[in-house]
């Protein structure tokens, strides 16, 4: 994984990213061009509403008695609702408009980040917080939205009216007037910005403490059962409250200065607004101005103000959205640690070989879990890899799937270098049934069906059969279409490892890897499987991960693993006979397995 960056160099990718929004924006160049239009018409009607004001004000300071009040200024006043509507009607089309832009934005980048997460390889997920991840994609595809809404189309047009205001108030009255406006827009933009970046570190602390507190919760649920089992509610309770402590100071570090910003920006307004309504009240006992002037010299003024405090709330809230989805660009330069080579090839099955060449491997340098592993398996050929836990046996699997690359040696299916073939075609060919099994929350039938997306309903079916799920489902009042809960929680593990067997046997792939796969069955269930595994697995290749040596004595030949390598291998008969590790291992499960039996037949005595 990248090392972090300075804070120096997250503010460069934030603006840098802002590039990446523009293609967007020219995907939907008609929508883009007429959400332009309505923008213009909306700035010229707002910008004409105060010069209106004046002439109506100043006709009716002229008029007197009610022949003259006949004489009222109708079409001024018509105009002047006609063009204040206009104002509106036209920023509410723009928005409409640029709405479809901005969505499709969103979608557009969402999706990106979710395949880049799925690209990302096995140790990134492993070391991840998924609740703290979910937090930094929905901040920051909100922020994308946000940003696309207002900085093209607010921060921009925003300026020009202030232009186009000032040099109206120059042509008309006096420079004065102009550079006072110029005078208090610098300041005012100069405060924002200042204190926008002071306040963009409390944002960051803010939504560092949110996502922690987040990841926490959602681990905490994840874990409820193992949280209950050992009564740890207000461990969890109290580790959960420390977060949310650090969240409260921090909200109310980023609320005090908020507060700052707010104040100082409304006291140059304030300066800005009485200083310009002087000189216009001085200009008016003058007689230099009239009613209509003074009115006139008001609406302009509170005509740039609002936008432009407008204004500082977007810049407020872009850096906020730009410390929003810091963390979700920091996503997409995250690089796969497996990637394909730039000369890869669709992987060209012909019997599912497999063969291991002297290969090395740790999961850290410190620490070499394969030391020199070496073995074939012929086309077809049931082979079982066997030894106590932690000698390497499913790192072997995760090799051949090319979770992670091998430090040294080489892993061939079929005489191809995995690390020379598209992974999607590797993956496709290898049917796993593993030893953990995770369910997405849905119905038993869409999980089983997840081993080939467009299998007909009959085919999963015949797949649930084949796994002996079939007579536990028929139990259930919704049968197949009952919900199996968030990771498959409402099943236990044996039915969760039936369901994993069905997903592999409905793949049907040529090579086939069960990793411990019936380590969650009892006996019965078990006999039952492994026949129906014999039978689907003849016209595959079949690599075993086992624990227990009695579901792997027909295996054609068997590998037995110790501190990394592989020690013995043979049949189940010559490694019997051999009085190596695997007959010790053979007979302390025997063992096992007969007083558990004993015990099961021994009457209890109370």
């Amino acid at each position: 994984m990248p090392r972090p960056k300075s804070a120096v160099a997250l503010q460069d990718v934030h603006w840098s990213a802002l590039k990446t929004l523009f293609p967007y924006l020219l995907e939907f160049k008609r929508p883009v061009i007429l959400a332009l239009l309505c923008l213009v018409g909306a700035k010229a009607a707002s910008v004409g509403l105060p010069f209106l004001l004046k002439h109506i004000v100043d006709d009716l300071d002229g008029a007197g008695g009610v022949a003259s009040a006949m004489a009222l200024p109708l079409g001024l006043l018509l105009a002047y609702g006609f063009v204040r509507f206009s104002s509106v009607l036209f920023g509410e089309l723009r928005d409409t408009i640029f709405g479809r832009v901005t969505e499709r934005a969103q979608r557009r980048v969402g999706l990106e980040v979710f395949q880049h997460l799925h690209r990302l390889d096995l140790d990134y997920h492993l070391n991840r917080r998924t609740g703290g991840l979910s937090r930094d994609i929905e901040r920051g595809n909100s922020g994308i939205g946000f940003l696309m809404r207002f900085m093209v189309f607010n921060i921009v047009p925003t300026l020009v009216e202030i232009l186009m205001v000032v040099g109206l108030l120059w042509w008309n009255y006096s420079v004065s007037f102009a550079l006072l406006v110029l005078g208090a827009v610098a300041a005012y933009i100069g405060f924002s910005v200042v204190a926008t970046e002071w306040r963009t570190g409390f944002v960051r602390e803010l939504n560092q403490a949110e996502s922690r507190s987040s990841s926490r919760a959602v681990d905490s649920l994840l874990n409820y059962e193992t949280v209950k089992y050992f009564g740890n509610e207000q461990h969890e309770a109290r580790h959960y409250d420390r977060e949310l402590a650090t969240w409260e100071k921090a909200r109310r570090k980023n609320r005090l200065s908020l507060f700052g910003l707010n104040a100082g920006q409304a006291v140059i307004i304030a300066a800005a607004m009485c200083g310009a309504m002087v000189m216009a009240a001085v200009n008016v006992t003058r007689g230099d101005m009239t009613i209509g002037d003074f009115v006139l010299i008001n609406a302009v003024m509170m005509q740039i103000f609002i936008p432009l405090n407008f204004l500082g709330f977007v810049y407020r809230e872009m850096k906020g959205a730009l410390a929003n989805i810091e963390k979700m660009f920091s996503i997409l330069e995250v690089k796969p640690a497996i990637e394909n080579a730039p000369t890869t090839s669709e992987l060209d099955i012909q019997g599912g070989a497999i063969e291991f060449r002297d290969v090395h491997f740790g999961y850290t340098p410190q620490r070499e879990i394969l030391k020199g592993v070496s073995f074939s398996v012929a086309p077809k050929q049931k082979v079982a890899i066997v030894g106590a836990s932690g000698t390497g046996k499913s790192t072997l699997f995760k090799l051949l799937f090319r979770f992670y690359d091998a430090d040294r040696g080489s892993i061939l299916v079929d005489g191809q270098d995995v690390r020379e073939v598209c992974q999607d075609s590797l993956r496709s060919a290898i049917g796993v049934v593993p030893q953990d099994t995770v369910l997405f929350n849905q119905s038993i039938l869409e999980n089983a069906r997840y081993g080939r997306v467009d299998a007909t309903d009959d085919e999963v079916r015949e797949a649930i059969r084949h796994a002996q799920l079939d007579s536990f489902i028929a139990q259930l009042p919704e049968g197949v279409h009952t919900t199996v809960g968030e990771r498959g929680l409402k099943l236990s593990g044996g039915e969760k490892q039936r369901v994993a067997i069905a997903r592999a046997i409905l793949k049907h792939p040529p090579i086939m890897v069960f990793d411990e796969a019936t380590s969650s069955l009892d006996s019965h269930s078990e006999q039952g499987i492994l026949h129906a595994l014999q039978e689907i697995s003849r016209e595959q290749t079949t690599l075993v991960i086992a624990h227990r040596l009695s579901t792997v004595v027909d295996a054609d030949l068997i590998l037995v693993m110790d501190q990394g390598q592989v020690v013995e291998q043979g049949s189940h008969r010559d490694l019997i006979a051999a009085e190596g590790h695997y007959a010790a291992l053979w007979r302390m499960q025997q063992q096992e397995r007969a007083g558990q039996v004993g015990e099961e037949a021994t009457p209890q005595v109370t």
